[in-house]
């Protein structure tokens, strides 16, 4: 009873005082108005007010113009980065209407940009097939916006109008006539909303998120080769502070649709243009891999009103890597469109086998995992009614899709097989060896768990644990070699920080399969200490630290332990990096001492500011940074200024072994002082890439990128 007097009574006090005996009635219901909702919870409509939030404003703007493709209005879309850290985007469309509508009394342009739920899409036959009826996309940018301007060409006239934070300045008005046709969205986005906590790191003003190329570029060109003849232009402005006044010499105003191609001098811009398709985005996807076959499978049909279009190749390669779209919308969460899809692969692939005795009885059938090893797959489909799970549209769940990709592929991927028994061939092989490599894997997996817990121990004896058990708090340091291990041992802070010394280079894990991998003694080690397991039992809640730092050496060497790691987590423990738990110790280079000051340099010019600031003469630190301005090179500061001051003693890291347990502990485990850089996966695909060059077995795309890269190499003398 004492257990439930308790309890009542932390009820009751929960309460706060003004509270009790309050009436919960109208009074208490905020209303809010327009687009004041986007802007108090943003997250519910992009998701994020991060990098990947500012990026899909970018997305949203850019469905509506590839919607207009996508219905055969539109042909031709350019993308514009901007200074102040704007984008527009144009296309050669019908143009967003501009009559007055019937039901909000105001212009239907307006209507669009300023009320939520409200566009083309919700019925009747503006589209056919768009990229969803959730209706947000210009009025959620356009409240995100601190500034955002509608023009259209439609109907012969010119019209204009602006916005900011959603709201309108002025009504629509026409401002000149126009022989032309379509839509120019530009927009920048609101400094309030999207901002990086943690510094400037993305560039420009402190904490202001901006616009990366990259990023920008990777997601236009999947959606060109998704819309057959489609052109794409995206021009990188933001360096072009004088656009204008280049126009005006040229006697072009932005009244033209197209207007920064039309300027006629140079700027960084990349084009995208694709008859092929997604034959076309298939051998993009593996130019760097060994097809096992080489006829790439392409089905295009349609079914119950769902259009289906899959093309896939199966590779040498161990992972899969399957792209599905909904609506041209990536659907990174897949969905009901994926399941329909592995479930008639499975089903089709063991079919096959059966049918020509290709797999003893006693090895069983092949499962999902098996007949997806070396896949690559784009899978496309288009529903005129169309249901996503969240309004960023991750993940498609229209129950239809399923079914239609289910019976679509599966009997054109039948045909395919019969049609084809060399391709079939290779196809299942691949797959029966995937069947026994899992199996053999398991049995590894098995036994090293087994083993650890025979022999008592569920942590690998070199191991250096911390004493906390709280996983929040805790941090495994992943040091290169003894010595190093060695000095970290004693500076850590042995209450929340562990120590994993490695010793060598570990296994090169891209082509390994788990049961060579575990049979590293180094990975072996690894896996253990995280806790998580590996493979199909991995669990990240059993994770034993949220900070797993890789702390190398500055050289060669420690950047090629470095890339090792990285491979392991990225093929194998995805969700730790996904999870925000893996970082890079950025351990100093130099040690600077001059009498009783000591400073540590991360890097060259560091190293000479430190100089610099440690005389102690003003003259002689302003000369010194004359003679940084107008040096040809560091190294003849660097000898210049130790003919000045030969009292400043250099010592240059070569490893952390190199440093004392204090030095090492103030320089890069001290959580007060470190510098740390987390890892992240902005683009998978640029990711597969970079991987599949670097770590894989084909010699040519290593050796090209090499020396694509080679002048931006530090040569370490």
């Amino acid at each position: 009873m004492a257990k439930e007097r308790n309890v009542k009574s932390a009820q009751k006090n929960a309460l706060p005082a003004s509270g009790r005996g309050h009436h919960y009635d109208a009074s208490d219901i905020s209303v809010l108005e327009g687009l004041e909702p986007v802007r108090r919870r943003p997250g519910m409509y992009i998701g994020t007010t991060g990098i990947d939030g500012l990026h899909h404003l970018v997305w949203e703007i850019f469905d509506n113009s590839r919607d207009e493709a996508m219905g055969g209005f539109c042909n031709d879309i350019e993308i514009v980065l901007l200074p102040n850290n704007r984008i527009r985007v144009a296309d050669n469309g019908r143009g967003v209407p501009v009559d007055i509508h019937k039901k909000t009394k105001v212009s239907a342009l307006e209507t669009v940009m300023t009320t939520l739920h409200a566009g083309g899409k919700f019925g009747g036959e503006g589209y056919k097939v768009s990229g969803g009826l959730h209706g947000v996309g210009a009025s959620v940018v356009n409240a995100l916006s601190i500034y955002c301007k509608a023009e259209v060409h439609k109907d012969g006239g010119k019209y204009i109008q602006e916005y900011s934070q959603g709201k309108k300045k002025a009504a629509v008005k026409k401002v000149a006539s126009s022989k032309l046709s379509g839509t120019i969205i530009t927009f920048e986005p609101d400094e309030e909303i999207f901002s990086a906590k943690g510094g400037s790191a993305f560039g420009g003003k402190e904490d202001v998120l901006k616009f990366d190329w990259n990023t920008i570029v990777s997601h236009i060109r999947q959606q060109a080769y998704l819309v057959k003849g489609l052109r794409i232009l995206i021009i990188d402005a933001r360096g072009w502070d004088n656009l204008p006044a280049q126009a005006g010499k040229k006697g072009l105003d932005d009244s033209d649709v197209f207007y920064f191609r039309d300027l006629g001098f140079e700027l960084p811009s990349v084009s995208f243009y694709f008859e092929g398709g997604l034959i076309s985005l298939i051998k993009y996807y593996n130019r760097f891999q060994k097809p096992i076959h080489s006829s790439i499978f392409y089905v295009e049909k349609e079914l119950d009103n769902v259009g289906v279009e899959i093309a896939l190749q199966y590779v040498d390669d161990i992972v899969d890597h399957i792209v599905p779209f909904a609506n041209n919308i990536y659907t990174v969460e897949g969905g009901t469109h994926v399941t329909g899809f592995k479930t008639a692969l499975t089903r089709t692939l063991n079919t096959y086998c059966k049918k020509n005795e290709m797999m003893k009885e006693s090895e069983g059938g092949l499962t999902g995992d098996d007949v997806l090893e070396g896949l690559t797959c784009v899978i496309s489909v288009k529903l005129r009614e169309i249901q996503f799970e969240g309004q960023t549209k991750g993940k498609l769940g229209s129950v239809e899709a399923q079914g239609a990709v289910g019976t679509i592929f599966g009997e054109a991927f039948a045909a395919f097989l019969e049609e084809n028994p060399e391709e079939a061939k290779a196809i299942i092989n691949k797959s029966i060896l995937a069947l026994k490599a899992r199996k053999a894997a398991k049995a590894a997996k098995d036994s090293v768990l087994r083993k650890g817990a025979l022999e008592g121990m569920t942590l690998p004896g070199k191991l250096a644990d911390c004493q906390s058990k709280s996983a929040e708090e805790s941090e495994l340091f992943l040091v290169e070699g003894d010595s190093a291990g060695g000095s970290a041992k004693q500076g850590r802070d042995r209450r929340t920080q562990a120590i994993l010394p490695l010793r060598g280079k570990i296994l090169n894990v891209e082509r390994a399969r788990i049961d060579k991998m575990l049979a590293s003694k180094e990975v072996r080690a690894l896996v253990i200490a995280m806790g998580t397991s590996i493979g199909d039992t991995f669990d990240l809640s059993k994770m034993r630290y949220h900070k797993i730092i890789i702390a190398t050496d500055a050289d060669v060497d420690g950047a090629h332990i470095r890339t090792l790691l990285l491979t392991l987590f990225y093929r194998y423990f995805r969700q730790v990096i996904e999870a925000g738990y893996i970082y890079i110790a950025q351990p100093p280079l130099y040690k600077i001492k001059k009498g009783k000051e000591i400073n540590y340099a991360y890097s060259d010019e560091e190293k000479i500011k430190i100089i610099g600031r440690s005389s102690a003469d003003v003259d002689e630190i302003e000369s010194f940074d004359a003679e940084v301005e107008n040096s040809e090179s560091v190294e003849e500061v660097e000898e210049e200024i130790k003919i000045k001051s030969n009292k400043v003693h250099i010592q240059r890291y070569k490893g952390l072994g190199e440093m004392n347990p204090e030095e090492l502990w103030e320089t890069t485990m001290d959580p007060n002082h470190r510098v740390l850089k987390k890892v992240n996966i902005d683009d998978t695909e640029e990711a597969n890439k970079v991987f599949e060059i670097l770590m894989g077995s084909e010699v040519p795309p290593r050796k090209s990128f090499i020396q694509s890269n080679a002048k931006l190499a530090e040569i370490d003398i």
